[in-house]
């Protein structure tokens, strides 16, 4: 099987929903809509917005996490303790965080105007070094990316500058199609039956 290039996987930036560090969350929210009325429909649709500063250089990213919390300003003084952030909160925890904290008092009330007044460079995440990938980069290379530092997306650099961002769904779907493609001996498909 030959190689798979992640150029050829990625979406390119121009085709993804994008907006300048001074927008608002609204103008954030109108891009992604503009952006998935246009995306080619047989493959999955976006799920952030990448944030550009001046010079139109990718410096930030808006995850659906990112706007959901962002709409709560409470947030800012929720952390998840580090020590607890891999087992996960109980449900009495976050019931108490809840109260204690006022989140979700009047969630939806004025939410236009809420998202009107937020800006994008408030609540984006900024990009780490694992999160980039050279376009030249074998598919291994960024799955192993993906999996260790638990990433949905990386922006795909030529001479660094993002061209693109590879998205998980996009090297999941790579992946089905390539074992779709599989074919095992006789006994071994008899196997898999037998198990279930």
């Amino acid at each position: 099987m030959r190689a798979i290039k992640i150029k050829n996987i990625m979406v390119p930036l121009a085709e993804y929903a994008t907006v300048s560090q001074d927008a608002s969350l609204y103008d954030a929210i109108m891009a992604l809509e503009k952006a998935q009325a246009g995306f080619d429909r047989t493959r999955y649709t976006h799920r952030a917005i990448l944030v550009l500063d001046h010079g139109s250089q990718v410096i930030g990213k808006l995850s659906q996490i990112d706007v959901i919390r962002g709409l709560e300003p409470g947030y800012r003084n929720a952390e998840t303790p580090p020590e607890i952030k891999h087992w996960g909160l109980g449900k009495k925890t976050i019931e108490t965080m809840m109260k204690d904290l006022h989140l979700w008092q009047l969630p939806l009330e004025d939410i236009c105007k809420k998202t009107s007044l937020i800006k994008v460079s408030d609540i984006m995440h900024t990009l780490a070094e694992g999160e980039f990938v050279s376009q030249d980069a074998s598919l291994d290379e960024a799955i192993h990316q993906f999996v260790m530092g638990k990433h949905q997306s990386l922006l795909v650099v030529d001479n660094n500058r993002v061209i693109g961002i590879l998205r998980l769904t996009d090297v999941f779907a790579t992946l089905i199609q390539i074992i779709s493609q599989c074919e095992l001996p006789i006994d071994q498909t008899a196997k898999v039956d037998d198990d279930d």
